[in-house]
């Protein structure tokens, strides 16, 4: 019988620990293979490349950042919701610096599957902002400026 090995979900949650100890840019196929005890040629029956491994790292980030921003906001209202917003992301950065590190490698024009990543947070802000009468324009220069500053300051 042959032995099961890991499927892709597990291929990333284990990329993600690795990632949170030496950071995103020092894990090597060979590692995440090694860690997981599969030969790294193993891998691809899961991954297309690393590139795409990395891609799903990233996508990992976003919406586990996207719960931990929703169970934040969801217990406060109003302004309240922006400051437990802030505080939510950077606490998920500090604590999850490797991931946070490939969640920098989003860039929302590159295809579809990317700006999807970070709908749920957009779409969070959007309402908050929404609620307290603060035009979509308007809350797109917040979410500018919340994530330059934030990204800044986590880093």
């Amino acid at each position: 019988m042959a032995r099961a090995g890991p499927d892709k979900n597990i291929i990333v949650r284990k990329m993600a620990q690795i990632a949170n100890e030496i950071g995103a840019e020092n894990v090597t196929l060979k590692m995440l293979a090694d860690n997981l005890n599969i030969q790294t040629p193993s891998l691809y029956n899961h991954i297309k490349s690393f590139e795409d491994l990395q891609k799903e790292l990233m996508i990992y980030g976003w919406d586990q950042m996207a719960d931990v921003v929703l169970n934040a906001v969801a217990v406060v209202s109003g302004y309240d919701d922006l400051e437990a917003l802030c505080y939510a992301f950077y606490r998920y950065a500090v604590l999850n610096p490797g991931i946070f590190n490939a969640m920098l490698w989003y860039n929302r024009y590159q295809n579809k599957e990317m700006l999807d990543s970070t709908e749920r947070i957009f779409s969070i802000v959007y309402k908050i902002t929404a609620s307290l009468n603060i035009s979509k324009e308007t809350c797109n220069h917040l979410i500018r400026t919340f994530h330059g500053f934030l990204e800044g300051f986590s880093l």
